[in-house]
This record gives structure tokens, sequence and C-alpha cells, in this order.
């Protein structure tokens, strides 16, 4: 381990003479702008611009050519972006058995193998509306463990402008949505606390989502995953709302949905003192059916959780610094998918004992600005499962330290340590999913 950071603190500490190489991915070509233009310190961080663009339905364009007619505005070009991931994971699980190896053994992982591959596509389709799909491949090791490695996603956002004597700047409408990985979510969300899986200040998830899980309370309760819906959205600068009805299947499954689960997210944005801040709240409800690695192909669980969360992004001591915090619930039930045991042999088949839940902390500081960071996490949580020889709910805590460097604004390499401690951590859920989890991995996206 020792090794690892210093060989790590070697390399960022000659690549900070490096030059900065501006990135031209999907929105960036649209727009003609700068990733730096839409995210905080790092993609996929939001800024104030960057929800501005994904509130405006990703309708924005500057320079390019458009494709001009009665009812038509569409860029002459269709936009496109690769994202890319690889790197280098152990953990302290079980090793494997000779020739099937774990992250126990230290594994490297490269785009398609482990690692991510993925084609994003869309951009705007009208001026009111616009669409993003991922088509994917690979991904993080713990894919190899549920039934689909999958990384697919799409959605279609059609919100038009509410006149400005009912709320100035104000959009609503709806967002058809399905995705593999990202649950219910990924229609609408514009905070970095993790409340959707992808935005929060790291990209890493680690093994089992074990550094995602330090970041947010929402990812350790498991709200990510499968979802098909409808999201019915109203936004504008200072507050968005999200009604979803979905179901828990996605892309990889190709069923239709029955869209028995809702959820529910209120946010605000505002100034805090100079902050750039939000905070808002989460609630899941309803039973749906979700698929299974094993017959029977399919079975009905409870989508049942809530959450609060909030953000400060802003200076302190001439330093770019975001503070996060979030708590997220989810009861004990006879099969609640926000509340198993990923340690479960079968998706579905594990729910917990008692209420799974955590209070999560985390910050970075941009100690190079628009270079490097530094960012440190804390979980207190309960696992909501019965460990033998521990009365009621076993606590699962996690300590997590990050650090990033950026090659290019397209390009960021990481180092990531989770160390997860508590009642929980039993042999047999060491052996499963390991409690430490070490990852050096580079992102890309062109």
């Amino acid at each position: 381990m020792k090794k690892i950071i210093l060989f790590l603190a070697g390399i960022m500490a000659a690549l900070i003479f490096a030059s900065e190489v501006s990135a031209l991915p999907l929105f960036a070509r649209q727009t003609g702008m700068a990733c730096s233009g839409c995210h905080y310190q790092h993609f996929p961080m939001l800024n104030g611009f960057g929800r501005a663009f994904k509130s405006g339905g990703y309708t924005m364009m500057s320079t390019q050519g458009k494709v001009e007619g009665e009812g038509l505005t569409i860029p002459n070009t269709l936009n496109m972006a690769v994202l890319t991931t690889a790197g280098y994971e152990k953990t302290n699980q079980a090793a494997g058995t000779t020739p099937q190896h774990t992250t126990g053994d230290g594994a490297f992982y490269v785009p398609g193998t482990g690692g991510e591959l993925s084609l994003f596509f869309g951009g705007r389709v009208s001026d009111n509306a616009g669409f993003l799909g991922e088509l994917g491949t690979g991904g993080p090791a713990a894919a190899a463990t549920t039934a689909t490695a999958a990384l697919s996603s799409a959605k279609l956002l059609v919100l038009f402008e509410v006149p400005a004597k009912m709320a100035e700047g104000t959009r609503a409408g709806f967002v058809p949505f399905t995705t593999d990985t990202q649950g219910a979510s990924y229609g609408f969300e514009l905070l970095n606390t993790g409340a959707n899986a992808l935005h929060q200040m790291s990209n890493t998830p680690g093994l089992n989502g074990a550094h995602r899980a330090v970041l947010s309370a929402q990812q350790y309760i498991g709200t990510a995953g499968s979802a098909t819906g409808v999201a019915f959205v109203a936004n504008n600068a200072t507050a968005f709302i999200n009604l979803s009805k979905y179901n828990q299947t996605g892309i990889a499954h190709g069923t239709l949905a029955s869209p028995g689960s809702t959820y529910v997210r209120v946010a605000g944005m505002f100034d805090l003192a100079g902050w750039d801040a939000g905070a808002g709240i989460q609630v899941w409800s309803g039973n749906s059916a979700i698929a299974l690695a094993t017959a029977p192909s399919y079975v009905y669980a409870d989508t049942k959780a809530s959450a609060i969360d909030g953000q400060m992004q802003g200076t302190l001591g001439g330093k770019p610094v975001g503070f996060y915090v979030s708590y997220a619930r989810a009861p004990a039930g006879t099969v609640n998918t926000y509340n198993m045991d990923p340690a479960g042999v079968v998706a579905g088949s594990t729910s917990g004992a008692a209420t799974k839940s955590a209070l999560n902390f985390s910050f970075e500081v941009g100690v190079v600005p628009e270079k490097a960071t530094l960012g440190a996490a804390y979980r207190s949580g309960k696992s909501g499962i019965a460990i033998a020889g521990v009365a009621g709910n076993a606590s699962d805590n996690a300590i997590m330290l990050v650090a990033t460097y950026k090659l290019a604004q397209n390009m960021i390499a990481s180092f990531s340590y989770t160390n997860a401690r508590g009642d929980y951590w039993d042999t047999a859920h060491q052996d499963a999913l390991g409690s430490r989890t070490t990852t050096i991995n580079l992102v890309t996206l062109f």
C-alpha cells in the first residue's frame, strides 16, 4: 500500500508541469465550449452553467453549423463521444482459485474488459428537446457478479418554456428514460451529492461500488440499477422537481415497462454567503418487477427509500472547495431492492432484516486549481443485516481518500482508497466484497 501511494505521488508531481489540452467531447462540440465551462473542478461535477445547460434539455448551440427549416433546427453533424476507463484495483477480498482471479489478487482492467467502453451520442433535437444515449460494454469489476455487465442508457428531454409571468426561466415537460445502471434518478438530476450515481466527486465506483458508497448515502443503500420510465420535470435556476413513474428493468433485459414504482425529487439551488449551494429530498415508493440472474426470471420487489442531501461549492483561501452531505434510509421488507445485502448470491434474494441507512460527508479541494484535487469522505452506516454474535443491525462505517489529476480537460487520473469497518465485515462479507479497496483509474472522454 505504501509503495502504491509513493508511486502515485511521484507520477502526479511530475505531471504538474504537463500542458493542459482542451477537451471537445459530445456537448463541447455542440456548444463550442471547453469541458470546464460546464463542470466544477472536473467532470462529471456540474457548475451553475452546466446545470443551466442540462436544465434546457441539451438544446444550447453556438458556432456549430445547423440544418434549419420550418420547425427544424438541428446540428449539421451527429455529435458523439467515447468514454474509456483503465487502471488497477486491489482489495482484501478472498483471492481467486487458479485460474479464476479476483481483485484480492490485484488486477488490471482495460476498456471493455473490466474497464468501461461507452459510446455517447445525442444533443439538440429541437428548440424544446434534446437527447442523450449511451451504448456501453465492460465496466467496473462489480459487473462481473451481476446479471449483466451492460452500461447502456438513453433519455429524451422534452422541456417547454413556461410563460415568464409565472416563473422566469422555468421549463416544464417530460423525460422518457431507460438505464441499466443509474436508477430512477437518471431521468433528471442536477446536484453533485450522489443523488444520481454519476453526479459525485469521483467517477471511480470501485469493486461492488465500494468508493461510490462512501461518497453518497443514496448509493450506499443501492438506488442505482436498472430503471425504465417517464420523469415529469419542472425546473429553473433556483429549483427543480422530478416526479417519475418507473419499473426496475433496463435496456439489457429488453422488456416493456409496467411502472409500478414512483420516484419524487425536490431540490433547491441558492447563494449562501457567496457559495453555490443546494439541498433536496428524494422519496422512492411502490413495487415493480426486477430481473434475476437465474430462474425465476423476474420477481416483484419493493422500491422503498428516502434521502436528504446538500452541497456547497465555493472558494477557501483562493482554492476551489466542495462540501457534500447525504443521508438515506431503506426500510426492511420481504424483498426491498434498496435494502439488499450485496453479497447475496442472486439479486433479490437477500433483503435486510432491519433498516439500512447511512450518513455520508465528503469534501474536495483543488490544490492546483483546474489541475489537481484532494478529497476525503466518511460514512456512518447501518447495513440492515444481522450478523451472528452481534445484536441487531450490523454497523458499516468507512473512510475514503481520493486524489485526481487532470491530464487534460477530458482525461482524469485518480487514486482512490476506501477502508470499511464495523460488525458487518465478518469473514464471509470480507471474502465476498473486500473491506479495503485501492483503485488507480484513468478516465478518457473524447
